[in-house]
């Protein structure tokens, strides 16, 4: 008997997540210019074309929470209530740091992990392509949730604003962890100013 949708699906997460996991861990030891797919492959247990059919490029076996912080948006916003769009979204993002979510964890391996990124040219450019994407995914989801255009300059100035305050955030919250202080305290204080400029700019529209 065949696995049920729901086991099957189950099991290729667990795998694409595995195979994920080894990765980071090469490229965190060895450099991820100095480890290939074929290495990935070789110490995750599969071929190298599996690889290739849970990540269409090197760079997204390091990238791959966009997928999920996109669901948790989404979520947010189809099940806000009253709140505005931008509101729901800023108490998203303070849950997740209250809760300690991966996303915004900070720890010894989310510093080697970012320490890993900056090495890396490859790395560097996917992840500013990666910050620009999420920001426009972030405007069209904003721009549906009030049903306006998803070409509206609010939406995607209120996305880009937002966005650029998470990664000033969390760039600071590494910082403190190094220092030995509160990554989350400084995240959360960055959040406080960059959600105040979000919200004055963007006031008298739909996303407030």
């Amino acid at each position: 008997m065949s696995n049920p949708p729901g086991l099957r699906d189950r099991k290729k997460q667990e795998t694409r997540q595995a195979i994920s996991n080894v990765a980071t861990l090469l490229f965190v030891e060895h450099g991820f210019d100095q480890v290939s797919v074929t290495d990935v492959a070789r110490e995750a247990g599969v071929a190298r074309k599996t690889v290739f059919n849970y990540f269409a490029r090197k760079e997204d076996l390091v990238f791959d929470r966009e997928d999920e912080v996109r669901e948790l948006v989404r979520a947010a916003l189809a099940g806000r209530g009253g709140q505005a769009p931008v509101q729901a979204f800023q108490s998203l993002m303070r849950r997740l740091v209250n809760e300690r979510h991966p996303v915004f964890r900070i720890t010894d391996r989310p510093v080697q992990f970012w320490r890993m990124v900056a090495n890396s040219p490859a790395l560097t450019a996917r992840a500013c392509e990666l910050q620009v994407t999420l920001a426009d995914d972030l405007a069209a989801m904003m721009s549906d949730a009030v049903g306006g255009p998803r070409s509206d300059p609010a939406a995607h100035l209120a996305a880009t604003m937002l966005m650029a305050t998470l990664v000033v955030g969390y760039r600071e919250a590494l910082r403190a962890f190094r220092a030995n202080q509160k990554p989350e305290s400084a995240l959360l204080d960055v959040m406080q100013r960059g959600f105040a400029g979000v919200d004055a700019a963007l006031a008298g529209t739909p996303y407030i």
